[in-house]
């Protein structure tokens, strides 16, 4: 009888204990402030972050800004209204978006900009994939699989800090081609809000004013080369002409099976979603972070998780979507016999 009462008191002392951490344990709230649904990249982002803050137990208040920077500044002041300890910004605007920083930092609401980099603001932490090495890699492969020849040049939206990342990365390999008079540049137009029509039409417009003589073509990201593709098939030139990309979209893996998109970059968005909410939860619990660099955003240093990105393209598309378990086999070669 007397060990039972004490295995009873351990029991009650145990429980009370538990409701004891349970009462005085703070929940997380981590507000997220994404650009669009309307690309995939962005899709896996905002699922990765759902089932990250699911399986850590914090709580998650995400808000869409589609597009238009205006809306996201009413947003991340909606979100900055329901008391989250974190926000994670991924800015329409990263010049703009300084402002929305320092309206978290007033409601001492710690700031992580996810992927895209928030310029010329005090931000806390920058969780990315490293732009500037993915930049590097279209660079290097387009150097060198067309190393004389006509390029088009494209880069991303000029209200993206990653465009100028990217193309940054990327002129290390080209710029000695095009100074030694190897490789001539024949179009080099950035595309308004990464829109692939815009992207379409400068390819279009390209083809014509060059009479279809060019070689190679540095697309940032798979929906725009997708819109290249395009256009160089009106020309009967899709699987001629080097396009670059990333992302890793499905549709690209198609294209590149097929031989009209040469190659992507694999981020897996869902890989460094995951790493955001770890980092999130550290910074609203005050805990180290772990960086690996520090990125210049115009104003200071922000320490930065950077992961590391892969090219895909035929010769390990089986390996890297199929294998991997990314992308079901009969979905990437939907359209071609594989």
């Amino acid at each position: 009888m007397k060990k039972i009462t004490r295995r009873m008191f351990a029991g009650f002392s145990l429980i009370g204990l538990t409701l004891s951490f349970s009462a005085f344990a703070k929940e997380v709230r981590i507000g997220v402030s994404l650009p669009t649904q309307r690309d995939i990249g962005w899709v896996r982002y905002k699922q990765g972050l759902e089932e990250a803050a699911k399986k850590s137990g914090a709580q998650l208040f995400v808000q869409v800004a589609d597009q238009n920077a205006a809306v996201q500044a009413s947003q991340v002041e909606n979100l900055i209204s329901q008391k989250i300890d974190v926000l994670i910004l991924a800015p329409q605007d990263a010049a703009a978006s300084a402002s929305l920083v320092n309206a978290a930092h007033k409601a001492g609401v710690k700031v992580m900009s996810l992927d895209r980099l928030a310029l010329n603001s005090n931000l806390d932490m920058y969780v990315s994939f490293n732009n500037v090495k993915i930049g590097e890699l279209q660079g290097q492969y387009l150097a060198k699989h067309v190393p004389k020849g006509n390029y088009v040049v494209l880069s991303g939206a000029p209200t993206d800090n990653n465009s100028k990342l990217l193309k940054d990365g990327a002129m290390i390999h080209l710029k000695p081609l095009i100074q030694s008079g190897e490789v001539k540049v024949v179009t080099d137009q950035p595309i308004t809000d990464w829109l692939p029509s815009a992207a379409q039409k400068i390819m279009e417009n390209s083809l014509t004013a060059n009479k279809n003589n060019i070689q190679g073509v540095l697309a940032p990201n798979d929906n725009t080369a997708g819109a290249v593709v395009q256009a160089l098939a009106a020309q009967k030139l899709a699987g001629k002409v080097i396009v670059t990309g990333q992302d890793a979209e499905l549709t690209a893996a198609q294209r590149i099976v097929a031989g009209t998109q040469t190659m992507t970059v694999f981020k897996d968005q869902k890989k460094l979603a995951a790493e955001a909410i770890k980092v999130a939860i550290q910074m609203a619990e005050n805990k180290p972070v772990e960086a690996n660099a520090k990125t210049n955003n115009g104003k200071v240093d922000v320490p930065s998780v950077l992961l590391e990105p892969v090219v895909v393209d035929k010769s390990n598309i089986e390996k890297e979507f199929i294998e991997s378990g990314f992308f079901k086999r009969e979905d990437v070669y939907k359209y071609t016999k594989g």
